[in-house]
This record gives C-alpha cells, structure tokens and sequence, in this order.
C-alpha cells in the first residue's frame, strides 16, 4: 500500500514541545477520520501540512504507534489503524464504567474558583465547532473532560481515559457539523460546567453518560444513540 497525499491540516506553531503538538494534532486528525483508518500516510507528506520538519513528526507518529493509533509500514509511513464495531462498543462499555461515576465524584471538590478555566476550555470547543475545525473540537474535548476528571486526583484514571478516548473514531463528525448538531453537542460541556456549579452530582453523572453515548452513536456514523 503506497502512501496517499494527506488532507489539509492546521499548523502547530512553535511551541516549546513541539512533538507533543504535532502528536496531538495528529490523534485529533485521527479520531476525528480526517486521517482515514487502514490508509498509510508518510512523515514528510504530514510535515509539509503541519509547517514542520519531517523528524518531529516521525517522533509523534512513534508515540502513537505506542498508543496502537498507527502501525509503523517500512519505507512508506504510517498506516492508521481500523477497529471493528465492536471495538468501538467494548471501548464506550469502559468508558461508561469510569467516566460517570467519576464526574459525580468531582463535582463536590472542584473550587468555584477554577470554574471560570474550566469554562473557557468549555468554550474553547464550542468555538472550534463555529470555527468548522473538527481537529481543534477534538483536542479541545480531550483536554476538557481529562482536566475535569483529573480532580479525581488519581492519574491512572485519567491515563486510561486518555487512552480509551484516543481509541475512539467520531466518523460522524462531519455531517454533524454540518446539519448543525455538533454545536448544540458542543454547548452540553457548559451543560455540565452549570450542573457542576450548581453541585448537582447525580445530573451531571447522567450528562456523561449522555455524551458517552454521542460519541458511540451519532458520533461514530450511527443513526441514533447507543446505549
């Protein structure tokens, strides 16, 4: 399989670690299907699209061979790798295991004081959403709900998420984006910041798993939620 030409990606910008961005943007281009499952695509091809050099990028692609996002394809690139639908119903069966209870959890020891950070990563989706950015929209979304699980103060928990989230593909995005969906999607983060503010630990832990659901169902390419 020869590598294919690669979509248009944003720059990363230069920034201290730069093979943390690129690796990033790159697991958000992944999830969100902009880099197509089972296609192979070359370091040089993505660092022309990402404004960088070709040797950061094979480092981040390596980070993500770690993550079993890519497979490594000799003398070609990276090939990303597909999952079946029941990988993606096993992976939200986790997640609906951690992620609910632990939102309850957290709701009674986030400081009032940290809402308004909270709220700009909030908005900092919803913008990307009106942006059209669904790159951004990912990364976004991976740094909200892993900062927001990590006043759970256990960072095995958020490890595992991280990694179950780097496993889903959200192939639905952009018809979603389209029809207008996705930013009455985006704005449940505040949704969920309003519940976290008003100490509502049982609506809150019943909006996870509402989103959770999203991501499983009309996310993934679904025509409605899944359980």
């Amino acid at each position: 399989m020869s590598p294919v030409p690669v979509p248009d990606l944003p720059g990363v910008g230069r920034r201290e670690n730069l093979r943390d961005r690129i690796r990033d943007a790159l697991r958000a281009a992944i999830i969100s299907g902009k880099l197509e499952p089972g296609v192979v695509y070359s370091a040089p091809a993505l660092a022309a699209q990402l404004g960088v050099s070709p040797t950061p990028v094979r480092e981040a692609m390596l980070d993500l061979v770690k993550g079993g996002l890519v497979v490594p394809q000799p003398n070609k690139g990276f090939r990303v790798t597909e999952l079946s639908e029941q990988d993606l119903d096993d992976v939200a069966a986790v997640r609906l295991l951690i992620e609910p209870p632990t939102v309850r959890d957290v709701v009674a020891v986030i400081p009032a004081e940290d809402l308004p950070e909270l709220r700009r990563m909030a908005q900092a989706i919803v913008d990307a959403v009106e942006c059209g950015d669904l790159v951004a929209y990912i990364e976004a979304d991976h740094v909200f709900h892993l900062t927001l699980l990590g006043y759970r103060g256990n960072r095995y928990l958020v490890d595992v998420v991280a990694d179950l989230r780097s496993k889903t593909r959200l192939l639905g995005l952009t018809p979603l984006l389209r029809s207008g969906r996705l930013i009455r999607s985006a704005a449940e983060h505040h949704e969920l910041l309003d519940l976290v503010e008003a100490r509502d630990a049982d609506g809150a832990e019943l909006l996870m798993r509402r989103h959770i659901g999203h991501v499983r169902g009309l996310w993934a390419g679904g025509a409605e939620e899944r359980p």
